[in-house]
């Protein structure tokens, strides 16, 4: 049976890291697929697998591992800030004893050699780098041991040995004619640990959008007991069906239904937009809202990770630790990586020391340009520098970062303006779509469609007609039935039991009424005809096959449905309506909305068909649409995008779901796909970009190892630099 299984990971520091344990869980039996995030030190695994199994993997990697049983996620933002302290500490510790280093070798460059004695500086230099090597760059040499020991060597290892390399020769000097690099072994760990910090400083506020969502919850929630007295408890001892009491400027602890008072809600989080809504009792809140005035009482309605903001929050999460399909070179590349660099690590070592004259030849021609390169050194010498440089220049950290940074930041601002990524893939998929089509009912239109007029075809009074019909339509969920159902509420006219209830998808609906066969649907379905001119939607009804009234249902186009209609057209998007309505409505909307292409009297099963025929033209396909009859249609499109509306949002539908019945939200979305995906392709080229040119710049001696580090530290930090710009884009 396939299952999804959650593993904390601890111990991971680099992208070299994820690709080891991915690696790891990959090869346990049962295994579809696996996929590892860094930020969120969380492993999510798919397939007919026993978790004993898969945490035995991870431990023989070197890792740790523990199975996450609790669908709530961890407190990020705690982590995040510990990680940080540690890494800020162990970089002020290092740069401590780094510094003195530094002022060291400069006094005794500026004495002209000659103060203080050379013996004396370079024991003293090879105890100051000793001790940030192994007091604040312990974790570091210990990572780099663990992941050797298990054949899965990642960052750590490179840092490790090249600043462990540059230490011996403090030693080795004693024995043998070579130069000492004991002084850059504790300036190499030091810019690593640097590195790491900002690194880690970064990466916390790119995961910052979770933790925004978490702190949105409420803590407390003020209900009323069996002797209708207030309690407080806490927001996770809350039980559907109690009734919890919200205050002015209190956060609505729940999903709920008000049952007494009124007030003006505040669904930014839902919305992304900061105007207020005012609800009345029969209205639905969201947890995580907040009551801007008066009080209300609402009925719990829903609780834990069924909320809707503990399903948003799931959401982003999984969003972010699912991969794109580009990445997936980029996670070959890192994950060979390693010992790559290892291996031309160690063939540089020996091509300057065997052949140290022809490398000194090519050296030459820049040594003028480059004043850290020193030819004087011995051939040893030459052949411990230009290896250490190649240790520690490469970086597949940036690699492993190109993605999962920005798409962490890209669906958090998603989040933020209500616009929900349940899929990473979705934001590169989006950004090739080229044509939309478009559901009409609850998508181009508001959704609520209100019966216009109702049309006699018989000496049956009005009120009756209303009355045969709603008591048929209260069986069906449709937007238009419910517009019915609505009119007979709004007469105040009783409903009559029907039987032997029938529905026909997209046609319509039957029963018995009385001894008599009710019907209600389309044209076809009560087989009728008609010449009356209705400019609505028309919904027959029939008493034993005779059509006795015809209702003519409007729903209003929505107020940004032409502009928004105007603007992707304006980008380059092939705009498409589909409609089960008549063609005569659907030729009316298309006029008004400036749509070329049609699709009318579809029945929700053709939806899929004709998604299916634009891609067999070679059209990449996004459909919108209410997320429920459309199903089919979004599962079939290469991006599905739902329409929703607060609680009633059809989360479980399609790879983006619009948290607002705002078409507007798609043009956001897509600008938020294509803004997101080419910081994607921008971090992917700037870190092959980077290794490219770099490393055998450092295999011909050309950089000095601490340029390296430097360089090699703030390659990782760029990437995550330029993921963070996504927080600047304004719809």
């Amino acid at each position: 049976m396939k299952k999804i299984i959650e593993l904390k990971i601890s111990g991971m520091h680099c992208a070299g890291c994820v690709g080891s344990v991915e690696g790891a869980l990959r090869k346990v039996d049962g295994v579809e697929e696996a996929i590892v995030n860094l930020t969120l030190e969380k492993a999510t695994i798919s397939g007919s697998v026993d978790s004993e199994d898969l945490l035995l993997a991870v431990k023989k990697t070197g890792y740790g591992a523990e199975l996450l049983k609790s669908k709530e996620l961890l407190d990020l933002q705690l982590k995040t800030d510990e990680k940080v302290e540690t890494a800020f500490s162990q970089m002020k510790v290092a740069w401590y004893f780094t510094i003195p280093t530094m002022i060291w070798m400069g006094i005794h460059m500026i004495s002209g050699n000659t103060w203080p004695s050379m013996e004396g500086m370079e024991f003293g230099i090879f105890i100051l780098s000793a001790i940030v090597c192994f007091v604040p760059g312990r974790a570091t040499l210990m990572s780099a041991w663990k992941s050797a020991i298990y054949l899965s060597p990642n960052m750590d290892v490179l840092i490790a040995l090249g600043s462990l390399a540059a230490l011996s020769t403090g030693i080795i000097n004693s024995y043998i004619e070579i130069h000492s690099f004991a002084g850059i072994a504790g300036m190499i760990m030091s810019f690593h640990l640097t590195g790491k910090y900002i690194e880690t400083k970064a990466r916390g506020r790119s995961s910052e959008a979770i933790q925004k969502l978490i702190n949105l919850e409420a803590k407390q929630a003020t209900v009323l007991n069996m002797e209708n007295s207030e309690v407080q408890i806490n927001v996770r001892s809350l039980i559907v069906g109690q009734i919890v009491i919200v205050r002015a400027g209190e956060i609505v602890p729940t999903d709920g239904i008000i049952i007494e008072g009124c007030a003006t809600i505040d669904e930014s989080i839902v919305t992304g937009e900061s105007v207020s809504i005012t609800k009345n009792v029969g209205d639905d809140v969201i947890g995580g809202t907040i009551c801007a005035d008066s009080t209300i009482k609402i009925e719990v309605t829903k609780i834990g990770s069924e909320t809707f903001l503990a399903k948003v929050i799931q959401m982003v999460e999984h969003a972010q630790t699912t991969k794109v399909p580009i990445q997936v070179f980029a996670d070959r590349v890192v994950s060979i990586f390693v010992p790559v660099i290892l291996v031309l690590a160690i063939l540089t070592f020996f091509i300057w020391r065997f052949f140290p004259n022809q490398m000194k030849q090519l050296a030459h021609i820049f040594s003028d340009i480059l004043p850290w390169i020193n030819l004087d050194l011995s051939p040893m010498g030459m052949a411990i520098y230009a290896a250490i440089a190649v240790l520690v220049i490469a970086c597949p950290c940036a690699l492993g970062l190109a993605t999962p940074a920005a798409l962490m930041v890209g669906t958090g601002l998603g989040a933020e303006n209500g616009i929900l990524i349940r899929d990473g893939a979705a934001i590169q998929k989006l950004n090739a779509v080229n044509l939309i089509l478009f559901d009409k009912t609850g998508t181009l239109t508001r959704g609520k469609p209100k019966v216009k007029k109702v049309h006699q075809i018989s000496n049956i009074m009005e009120n009756d007609l209303i009355r045969m019909a709603a008591s048929l339509e209260i069986e069906s969920t449709h937007p238009l039935a419910n517009a019915i159902v609505k009119l007979a509420e709004e007469n105040e006219l009783g409903l009559d039991p029907v039987t032997e209830i029938k529905v026909k998808s997209g046609k319509g609906i039957s029963g018995k009424y009385g001894s008599s066969t009710l019907k209600i649907g389309s044209a076809s379905f009560v087989d009728y005809s008609t010449e009356l001119a209705i400019e609505g939607t028309p919904v027959f009804l029939s008493l034993n096959d005779d059509c006795i009234a015809i209702f003519e249902i409007e729903d209003a186009v929505r107020s940004d449905a032409a502009d928004t209609i105007s603007s992707l057209k304006s980008a380059g998007y092939k705009c498409v309506l589909v409609t089960g309505d008549k063609k005569e409505i659907a030729n009316i909307l298309s006029t008004q909305l400036n749509i070329d292409h049609i699709h009318a009297e579809v029945h929700p099963d053709e939806k899929a068909n004709i998604v299916s025929s634009y891609q067999s033209e070679g059209f990449v396909v996004a459909m919108v649409g209410d997320g429920i009859n459309d199903a089919p249609a979004i599962a079939q499109a290469d991006v599905g995008i739902a329409m929703g509306g607060g609680t009633d949002i059809a989360i479980e539908t399609g790879e983006i779901v619009l948290a607002k019945s705002d078409l507007s939200a798609v043009l956001r979305a897509t600008q938020l796909a294509n803004a997101t995906f080419n910081t994607i392709k921008q971090n992917l080229f700037w870190a092959f970009i980077y290794n490219i040119v770099a490393i055998p710049l450092a295999f011909a001696g050309l950089i000095h190892p601490l340029i390296a580090e430097a360089a090699m530290a703030l390659s990782s930090i760029s990437v995550v630099g330029n993921s963070n710009r996504l927080k600047s884009i304004k719809f």
